[in-house]
């Protein structure tokens, strides 16, 4: 989950150098944290969240193919 992410974060971004991203797990659930550049904020989130909500639901499809569940956090 966490290569896929970064992967998704660097073919939206203008500056993939400046994505990172950190894997937290509690319990059951793994948080996924994605930071990225001040300029690229807008991109990842998109207008309304939409490009934020597209990254969630393909992480969460992913995630329960293999029975797990994941929350996606973008970080300023």
């Amino acid at each position: 989950m966490k290569q896929m992410l970064t992967d998704i974060a660097k073919a939206i971004v203008n500056d993939p150098d400046s994505v990172s991203v950190s894997e937290k797990v509690s319990g059951d659930v793994c948080i996924l944290e994605l930071t990225v550049a001040k300029d690229d904020m807008g991109r990842v989130i998109g207008r309304n969240g939409r490009i934020a909500k597209c990254i969630r639901t393909l992480i969460r499809s992913a995630a329960i193919k293999q029975n797990k569940r994941v929350i996606v956090e973008i970080v300023q």
